[in-house]
């Protein structure tokens, strides 16, 4: 097991996020979710897919517009008008997807393998061609059958262009235990490109999966506020963070204290609910009712708070432990809260 000493966090909700059903961002809630990410210190950006909307144009177009500091991704299908759309608004970081499974590409876009390859050849050099830095993001590849998967790689590493791979794990599906061996055969062909991973939640392993992907190599994390994605969602970037952080000893240079804050402000603005239990960024996660918890606590309260939590709440700009009553408060309870 051994980190990439510059791992980076590449946030995706502004665009799969976005996917998530009901959910929507206009113009000015974009911006402002973009400059929250940007202080946090997220690293990447992914700004939106410019042909959705002239209104998601502009939101990427004043996205890179304020130079936050983060690398701007648009997103692209392996086309050269969605590419030439990306290069008239100004980004200089390009992701261009394109199903990279049998399963997808016969059943859902009815294409022939030879296809996929083409026209990802075709459009990478043109965006290429336009300066542009690629992210070859190749849609349902962890389902795809492993020699097939890399003759895609080969074929756009050599006669395309990639700056960088991404391994997407488009329908959440994928074993951990798994993500160590799919790294290693894809270094092995692209030794000296970045590896990203993208990792789906519909099993709750998206930060499992993400997690071992970066133990085993990749080097970019595609993360959401809170889960926020397509279906079950992606990888929550607040819980990858926080797990290399306590767990691993990797400190990925966030400013940890604007977690919670940047989970509550998405809410408040979209009306998305997280489970009021959810780890780190649940309004009530560090909250005791049990007598018995509320025992320990009392025990442990400015001596060794870190006995009864994986880490300390303000770390994440959470409110501290408090005790509440409630069917299950017992005396202690009781007398703490009063």
């Amino acid at each position: 097991m051994k980190f990439s000493p510059n791992i980076q966090f590449h946030d995706v909700s502004l665009r799969d996020g976005e996917q998530q059903a009901g959910l929507l961002f206009n113009k000015d809630q974009k911006i402002a979710i973009a400059e929250k990410l940007a202080e946090l210190g997220i690293q990447r950006i992914e700004a939106g897919m410019p042909v959705v909307s002239e209104q998601d144009a502009e939101a990427i177009r004043e996205i890179v517009k304020r130079d936050l500091g983060p690398k701007i991704f648009s997103f692209a299908r392996c086309m050269k008008e969605d590419v030439k759309r990306s290069v008239d608004i100004g980004v200089k970081n390009i992701v261009m997807e394109v199903p990279a499974s049998d399963h997808i590409l016969k059943y859902a876009y009815r294409w022939e393998f030879e296809k996929a390859i083409e026209v990802s050849i075709e459009a990478t050099l043109y965006a290429k061609e336009n300066g542009l830095y690629v992210s070859f993001f190749t849609i349902d590849g962890t389902r795809a059958d492993i020699d097939d998967y890399l003759k895609i790689v080969d074929r756009v590493a050599s006669e395309g262009h990639m700056d960088e791979l991404t391994v997407v794990d488009t329908f959440g599906g994928l074993n951990p235990h798994s993500v160590p061996y799919l790294i290693k055969k894809v270094k092995e062909h692209i030794p000296d490109k970045p590896i990203g991973v993208h990792f789906h939640d519909d099993f709750g392993l998206g930060a499992a999966t993400t997690i071992m992907g970066l133990a085993s190599g990749a080097d970019i994390a595609h993360t959401s506020i809170s889960g926020i994605g397509e279906r079950a969602g992606n990888a929550p970037y607040e819980d990858v963070a926080m797990a290399l952080l306590t767990m691993y000893g990797v400190d990925t240079g966030l400013r940890y204290e604007k977690i919670y804050p940047l989970s509550k402000y998405l809410r408040e603005i979209t009306g998305l609910t997280v489970r009021q239990n959810r780890g780190i960024v649940g309004d009530y996660v560090a909250d005791i009712e049990s007598g018995i918890v509320a025992a320990w606590y009392k025990n442990v309260e400015g001596i060794a708070p870190l006995e009864l939590s994986p880490f300390l709440y303000d770390l994440v700009g959470h409110p501290d432990t408090k005790v509440v009553i409630g069917k299950l408060s017992g005396l202690p309870t009781v007398g703490i809260y009063l």
